[in-house]
């Protein structure tokens, strides 16, 4: 098994695990590799040191220390914002398409107040600002939309 640091154009740094280097690339060249927190497939390995355990072969050689983890601050705050985002989609109604037209309908109180979330083109969301209407674009990451295993 091969655990290989990688990130993505974005500079999202995660890590992957394939049965061989071999089968990386192949992942890798049919786009079936995407960072889990903005779904691009733009990937590329990160250099890491090999860990080799060669102490139990010698007996007295240490085993190498493992490098430090090349960004924490970068991995706490992707954790935050995933966390956040979870949060987000468990307390909003996803009303998709219809996403103008219901932040529309509440605001003329047409129709119930609750949080909701949708999709919309970037015309309809500048009109809705036009008319008052608060909107806010948040990219949903792909790992997110689907039930996690």
């Amino acid at each position: 098994m091969k655990v290989l640091d990688l990130k993505c154009a974005h500079e999202h740094r995660f890590e992957g695990w394939f049965a061989s280097a071999d089968e990386f690339e192949s992942q890798l060249a049919r786009k079936l590799v995407a960072c889990p927190v903005c779904s691009a497939t733009d990937v590329s390995r990160m250099p890491s040191a090999p860990r080799l355990n060669l102490s139990s072969a010698r007996g007295d050689a240490p085993a190498p220390a493992q490098p430090p983890h090349a960004a924490p601050e970068a991995a706490a705050l992707q954790a935050r914002a995933l966390q956040f985002m979870r949060e987000l989609i468990e307390k909003t109604e996803n009303v998709g398409e219809r996403f103008a037209e219901e932040a529309r309908r509440i605001h003329y109180n047409e129709a119930p107040a609750r949080n909701i979330r949708g999709v919309t083109t970037p015309e309809d969301a500048h009109a809705l600002l036009e008319e008052g209407i608060e909107v806010m674009q948040l990219p949903v990451p792909a790992s997110l939309k689907e039930p996690l295993q």
